[in-house]
């Protein structure tokens, strides 16, 4: 297991690493924003739109995305950054959708567990 610890480390590493990349260009931009760690240990920038309403984005490494909520137009690739910038921006500028932040994440630890009982 302690494989699959450090391949964790490594991937919330690079998580991090493109959230301070993307913050980088945020800030260049006048977006306020953030870098936190939620209290599952994810990273995430928290991001205030033209309202002063503060949506979480995230990295999801296996689609390659940043999002903020999990309707389709909540996502952009972080593979090609300046339009990831820009999309976030817009969606920051325009203002954040109304009601709780959807979550893409899925913690597949739990599923195999279910399996293994």
């Amino acid at each position: 297991m302690q494989t699959s610890r450090s391949i964790k480390e490594q991937q919330r590493i690079y998580a991090e690493r493109l959230l301070v990349a993307l913050g980088e260009q945020l800030a260049v931009r006048g977006v306020t924003h953030v870098l936190v760690i939620t209290q599952n240990g994810r990273p995430a920038l928290d991001v205030t739109d033209s309202r002063c309403r503060m949506r979480r984005v995230f990295v999801h490494l296996p689609f390659c995305w940043f999002y903020w909520g999990d309707q389709h137009d909540e996502r952009v690739s972080f593979l090609q950054m300046a339009p990831a910038v820009d999309r976030i921006e817009q969606a920051a500028h325009k203002g954040w959708r109304e009601g709780e932040q959807g979550d893409l994440s899925v913690d597949l630890n739990k599923m195999l567990d279910a399996y293994r009982s």
